[in-house]
């Protein structure tokens, strides 16, 4: 186990287990409690993050606790979901005031059942990544990877979808069009990898570019419209004497790709 959060979705009274913790309680139990706990059974490498709910509220809680010096240590990081919207600027506000802290997004996940062949799903999971992985996060977590062919199990009914549904009579697993889209980013963007700089010239098209540590450069090209996009990349290096690289390439409509190339 490499990491925790104190509490999953801490201003959530559901159906289901939960429990609500105000910023200052979530404060208190990890300085008082939670942080010397795991100091003491020697888990200190266990990265601890806090709020682990949406990101509207992102900056207010990780302020409560980590402009506390003695909560703070204990802290590696703060969580995140994406149900109240995109809200990425609230991770750059959090990034901007506390450059030391991991942003990491640990739930997204289409509620309200299972819905074979929807494209648009693989287009949300697109979208929520790159707006996020832009905007500071160092990773993404899906919830859940797999569920049976009616969006369980559930003991609440709370049903959704994934990007592996499973048919529990056959055994038969269809991927959906979100396994293949997180696929666009799991398979080239490398742990290690460093984000890079990255600009567009039209909001039609949603890119996010990183630098693997094996020299490659891995840019996602993103398009959501009803038409294709024609586009040119530009690669500019930082040295003074480098020149730019360019190629010519077209997103069509409702559609990802991925661009790898040496760096």
């Amino acid at each position: 186990m490499w990491g925790i959060s104190v509490q999953n979705e801490a201003k959530a009274v559901q159906v289901w287990e939960s429990c609500v913790y105000t910023a200052k309680e979530e404060r208190e139990f990890v300085r008082d409690w939670l942080g010397p706990a795991l100091e003491r059974a020697r888990l200190s490498h266990v990265r601890l993050f806090v709020w682990d709910h949406n990101k509207e509220r992102l900056l207010e809680r990780a302020r409560a606790v980590l402009d506390d010096p003695e909560a703070a240590r204990f802290v590696a990081g703060v969580a995140f979901h994406w149900y109240a919207g995109d809200h990425f600027e609230s991770l750059d506000l959090v990034r901007a005031r506390y450059p030391g802290v991991t942003l990491l997004a640990t739930e997204g996940c289409l509620e309200g059942g299972v819905r074979l062949g929807d494209w648009s799903s693989g287009e949300r999971y697109a979208h929520h990544i790159i707006g996020d992985l832009t905007h500071g996060a160092a990773g993404w977590i899906d919830w859940n990877i797999a569920l049976v062919e009616h969006g369980g199990p559930n003991h609440v009914g709370n049903y959704c979808d994934a990007p592996v549904i499973v048919d529990s009579r056959t055994g038969k697993a269809t991927f959906q069009s979100s396994y293949y889209y997180i696929g666009h980013f799991s398979r080239f963007i490398r742990p290690g990898a460093r984000r890079i700089g990255c600009t567009r010239y039209t909001d039609r098209l949603e890119t996010c570019a990183f630098r693997n540590t094996d020299g490659t450069a891995v840019v996602v090209v993103l398009n959501r419209t009803d038409d294709a996009v024609p586009f040119t990349l530009r690669l500019v290096q930082l040295a003074p004497s480098s020149g730019a690289e360019i190629a010519d390439f077209e997103s069509p409509p409702h559609s990802i790709q991925t661009l790898v190339f040496p760096f």
